[in-house]
């Protein structure tokens, strides 16, 4: 046999080699390098060696999370407004997002120094709307809850059958004892 043809067992020069060996490969048909390589060898040996993988111990990323003054401003926003009627458009390239001018307008406001940290949303709400900005409030959940204000949707259904069954019952069905029969009497 001529050797394996797997690289990884053996370099290309034993392989020519073993091939001119065994007369597959002719003495006029060897490479050209063949008697260069012959005449000077490597110092070590051209042999594939597997690249060791080193298994390194998973370690935690430990990634602060990061909290702008500015995401804040944008949660109170969207906590209150929501995301608006129509999604952004994106396609235009000096589209600024109706959140993005409550942010820019509050931090103005709030640079300015002359309000309170509690008026500063409402005082941003109403400078937006002098700038043409027309917000809406998202529908929130009613204050007081249904239930207290009309105890009938409070009851359970089971209460309300009871109910019925026995506004419906007459005095008669209270008793067992049939009626007296008078066509049996003598």
């Amino acid at each position: 046999m001529a050797g394996s043809r797997v690289e990884k067992v053996g370099t290309v020069f034993t392989r020519v080699r073993d091939l001119m060996r065994s007369g597959v490969v002719k003495e006029s048909n060897k490479p050209v390098w063949f008697d260069v390589y012959a005449a000077f060898p490597p110092k070590r040996d051209p042999v594939y060696v597997k690249p060791v993988r080193r298994v390194r111990p998973k370690t935690e990323e430990n990634v602060p999370e990061i909290f702008y003054k500015e995401d804040e401003i944008r949660a109170k926003f969207y906590q209150m407004y929501g995301n608006g009627p129509k999604a952004f458009d994106l396609t235009k390239t000096g589209f600024v997002s109706t959140c993005q001018r409550f942010v820019e307008k509050y931090s103005e406001l709030e640079s300015r120094g002359d309000l309170k940290p509690e008026m500063l949303l409402e005082e941003t709400a109403k400078a937006l709307l002098a700038d043409g900005v027309v917000l809406r409030r998202r529908a929130g959940r009613p204050a007081v809850a249904a239930e207290t204000h009309n105890p009938v949707l409070a009851m359970k259904l089971t209460e309300m059958l009871a109910e019925h069954q026995k506004d419906t019952q007459t005095p008669e069905e209270y008793t067992h004892t049939p009626p007296p029969d008078s066509s049996h009497t003598s």
